[in-house]
């Protein structure tokens, strides 16, 4: 999937289609899912502490930041500790939405996986006697 899915709150499986397909690929990126999980539990956080529990350079956060931004998910703002540049990301309430999408999306996928691995899975051999 590119760019961004509709705004419906349920996972792509209860349209009838495959759960993956409900994955946004915006918010599905690894670094980018990391940061809206950092920020739905904290609400907000500064550049540094994000670069810091994520373990990424300070380029590679940023850019993934304006995407995030662009996409209408967070919100930077950028002003000063003392004369220290501080920038700070918060989630906004579509970003809140987006992550919720994308867990269902996950969920529903396990599920159907689990199910899939359990129907297949072999019975252990009797042992021969």
């Amino acid at each position: 999937m590119t760019g961004r899915q509709g705004t419906s709150d349920r996972p792509a499986e209860a349209t009838g289609s495959h759960p993956a397909l409900g994955f946004d690929d915006v918010v599905h990126q690894r670094t980018r899912l990391g940061i809206l999980a950092v920020l739905a539990e904290a609400t907000e956080a500064d550049f540094t502490y994000l670069r810091k529990v994520l373990d990424l350079t300070d380029g590679n956060l940023g850019r993934h930041l304006e995407i995030l931004e662009g996409a209408g998910l967070i919100t930077i703002t950028k002003g000063y500790h003392g004369r220290r540049p501080r920038t700070r990301a918060k989630i906004t309430a579509e970003g809140r939405r987006a992550l919720r999408r994308e867990l269902a999306s996950m969920q529903a996928l396990m599920q159907r996986l689990g199910s899939a691995v359990s129907a297949h899975e072999e019975l252990p051999a009797k042992p021969k006697r």
